[in-house]
Order: C-alpha cells, then structure tokens, then sequence
C-alpha cells in the first residue's frame, strides 16, 4: 500500500476536531465522515487534512440538533438551496422549542409562587355584545402559529382600505384541543354592512352570555385561563354552549397587541360561551 502523506491519526484528528475518537467511529460506522486511510491490517484509521472542514460541518450540524442520518445527506447538499432550507427549517423548529420551554419554566415559576391562579387573571361572567367582523379562516401548524394567519390578514385588510373599529380576536373551530393542524378564524370588528371578497369572509354574531377569563401579560397564561373557567363551570352547574354554530366556539379577544406593548403588558380575554 503506497503511502499518503500528511495523514493524521485518529486520536491527532480527534483533538483538532473536538470530536472524541468514540464518535469518529460512529461517523464512520454510518459513512457520514470516512477516514482516508484505513490500514488493512491494523484496522488504524487516519485523516486527511481536507476533512477538518467536513469535521466542523459534521459537529455544527449535530450541535444544532441533526441526526447522523440528516448529517450525511446534508454533507452531501453543501453549497446548494436544499442545504440553507434544512437550516431555515431547523432553526424554526429550536425556536419552536425554546418557546415551548420558556412556556414551561413560566409554568413552573407560578406553580412556585401562588399554588394557586394568579392575580394577573380574573374571571367574570358577562354578555359579549353582538359583533361584525372580517375574519380570515386557515390551519395552522399549532396555537403558536396563529401569528401566521395575521400576517395574511393585514395586507389584504390595507388592500380593500379596510378599517378596523375594534380589538382583535381568534376563533378555535376545532371540537377539542389539537396538537397540530389548529384551525382558527382570526377576526378584526368592522363597520356593519362591510364587504369583502375570497379569502376574507363577513362574520356576524349575536350577544352571548359567556364565561371571560381576562389574563393580563404573557400568552402562555392562557392554558391557565381555561383551567378557571372549567373550574367556575363545575362550580356553578353551568354548561358551555355546545349547537355547534360559530356562536358557541371558544374565543379570545386581544385587547392589547406584542406589536403595541411588552408582553407583560399584553391583555386578553379568554371567553366560552354558554348554553
């Protein structure tokens, strides 16, 4: 076998890479980052140069959460729009996630201090006064998303110089709580006797007596805010309104907006109504 020359060890290629000899094996294993030279007899693996810079692509991608499987294929989509999609979409997906945790240490951090619901949500029963609004109708990938929808909605509301006269709000069609593919109807109050065309649709609604749980500050709260009004409705005998028209949804009114107030100021009523 004729020589190579420049060819490291694996232990010298392991403290270049700050990958331990342990997962260059495994690496190799999968064909993700294959020595340059594997002596036949001694089974000793050394590296070449050139592969510092695969080694660094191979511990980036795992240090931002990449499978060995997703590695070797994306190794292999360098330098093209397949590689900077898998980045775009996995960057979304830890952001996901560190909301997700943010939600749960929020969670941990009430627990801790109140036992018990906080002041920052208080319950009444009270008639939601009959409403006019456009509304835009989509799935959505989870609640989280809702924010997509509205991103629709604004430019098609400047388009048709359409001016909303009220705060803002969500309807949640789904019978039950989905862990994906939500479907919600975002709404702004407008004049009655508004047109519109496709996507937007006029919606009308009567008076309803409902159960509002108003949370001032942050969204995660809102999980809670369900909580107390399951709780008041055992408590009081009350039953939610179940006819299956858009009237009987669950819905919540943003009184305030991220894009006007920090979220600690943010205020929001959480309603069911009832029968």
């Amino acid at each position: 076998m004729a020589e190579t020359p420049n060819l490291m060890s694996i232990g010298r290629f392991s403290a270049l890479t700050r990958l331990s000899v342990r997962m260059l094996r495994h690496y190799d294993s999968h064909g993700v980052l294959v020595p340059a030279d594997i002596d036949p007899w001694t089974g000793y693996r050394r590296y070449a140069p050139h592969q510092l810079i695969d080694a660094a692509d191979v511990r980036n991608l795992r240090d931002v959460g990449f499978g060995v499987s997703a590695i070797g294929a994306l190794l292999d989509a360098r330098g093209t729009p397949a590689w900077t999609r898998a980045l775009q979409m996995q960057r979304a997906e830890l952001h996901e996630e560190a909301r997700a945790a943010r939600e749960r240490v929020s969670l941990i951090t009430r627990l801790l201090e109140t036992g018990d619901h906080p002041m920052s949500i208080t319950l009444t029963r009270t008639t939601v006064p009959a409403l006019t609004a456009v509304a835009l109708r989509g799935t959505v990938a989870s609640y989280s998303h809702e924010g997509e929808l509205w991103g629709r909605l604004m430019p098609l509301l400047a388009e048709r110089s359409i001016a909303p006269i009220g705060a803002c709000g969500v309807i949640e069609h789904d019978d039950q709580y989905v862990e994906h593919d939500v479907d919600l109807s975002i709404f702004l109050p407008v004049a009655p006797g508004t047109t519109v065309d496709a996507p937007l649709t006029v919606i009308e609604l009567p008076p309803r007596d409902c159960l509002v749980a108003r949370v001032t500050g942050p969204y995660e709260q809102i999980a809670q805010a369900h909580d107390m009004i399951n709780a008041r409705l055992v408590e009081d005998g009350l039953s939610p309104r179940g006819d299956d028209t858009l009237a009987s949804r669950v819905f919540n009114v943003y009184l305030t907006t991220p894009d006007r107030v920090p979220g600690d100021a943010l205020v929001t009523d959480v309603c069911r109504p009832l029968s």
